[in-house]
């Protein structure tokens, strides 16, 4: 079952995470604490897996970054070189200069709202965001509005 959702749970990480280690530092985190939750999730089979396991996540990684008082550098991402850590786009896919600083804009965001792009990119519904985060489809809506705003003004602040 983890072997399945493991792209999902790196992104989460790689969310939260600017460098490598603490990237994998954190993605084994959010393991352990999945393996520790099971039990618990055992006992709700009205939750379905992938929900949960975003939950579990998400919580971890939100309560990692409060706990190490850690915050994204102001520029984390590599340069042109190091782009690899980026997904690759395809062919006829957005500009990798522009992928990554939508990915810089990302990072800047808080972890909450780090935790709404990491759904919206996921293609989960606002009923399944609704689901995962503990709040209403409505309260989602205005939540995920509010983030595309933010989002397209740290995009076109002059660097």
């Amino acid at each position: 079952m983890l072997n399945a959702h493991q792209p999902r749970l790196r992104r989460v990480a790689r969310l939260y995470c600017a460098d490598a280690d603490d990237r994998q530092d954190l993605y084994q985190e959010i393991v352990l604490q999945l393996w520790r939750a099971w039990p618990r999730y055992e006992a709700r089979p009205d939750v379905q897996v992938g929900t949960w396991l975003y939950r579990v996540a998400l919580n971890v990684a939100i309560s990692d970054l409060r706990r190490r008082g850690r915050r994204p550098a102001a520029d984390p991402l590599p340069g042109p070189d190091g782009l690899p850590e980026l997904p690759a786009p395809p062919p006829e896919g957005p500009d990798p200069d522009a992928l990554a600083e939508l990915y810089r804009a990302i990072e800047r965001l808080s972890d909450v709202e780090r935790a709404f792009v990491l759904l919206y990119l996921e293609e989960k519904t606002y009923a399944e965001m609704a689901d995962i985060l503990g709040i209403t489809p409505n309260n989602v809506r205005v939540k995920m509005h509010r983030v595309q705003d933010k989002l397209r003004q740290l995009l076109t602040q002059p660097a």
